[in-house]
């Protein structure tokens, strides 16, 4: 029955996630990758779908709404400190133990989170082929899941480290 669903709504999201997606800003096969998880949310919890077009297009519709209002929340951080030309003892002991404190607070994240963060923070800086083919996850996969992981962090991360400013 799956199976049938996905294979019928396919084309259909692809469609979809192409048009409404570059409104957004945001990747097709994120916005796509977002639909397919709620379609399988709504599947566990109220079984399928009555009218199955019209859920998936209000899906991506609400999907892309909720990327366009993240991606208006955020704003990009500002420059650490130890970027300045001055590297004092003082500044580099900070920037060590926040890096400390981000790498602790990764390896205590659930699932593939750790792997594919510190596949992130790694300063081979791979390309996401290559963090995908390290894996083994799709490469349509990763951007969701990335931002999975970076919110299981935020909350991991807020109790120990004082929001002063808007998210990045």
């Amino acid at each position: 029955m799956t199976h049938d669903l996905v294979t019928t709504l396919r084309p259909l999201l692809t469609a979809e996630a192409s048009a409404e997606a570059h409104a957004t800003g945001t990747e097709p096969g994120d916005l796509e990758q977002a639909v397919w998880v709620r379609l399988l949310e709504h599947l566990e919890t109220q079984g399928p779908p009555l009218d199955p077009p019209g859920w998936l297009r209000r899906a991506v519709r609400s999907e892309s709404r909720r990327s366009r209002r993240t991606t208006r929340l955020e704003r990009p951080y500002d420059t650490e400190p130890v970027a300045d030309d001055d590297h004092t003892p003082e500044q580099l002991t900070l920037a060590a133990a926040r890096r400390r404190a981000v790498h602790d607070a990764v390896r205590r994240l659930p699932g593939r989170c750790p792997s594919l963060l510190a596949a992130l923070l790694s300063p081979k800086d791979l390309t996401y082929r290559e963090i995908a083919g390290e894996l083994g996850i799709s490469q349509g996969s990763l951007g969701p899941e990335r931002s999975r992981c970076l919110g299981c962090l935020r909350r991991l991360l807020t109790p120990e480290v004082a929001a002063r400013r808007g998210r990045g």
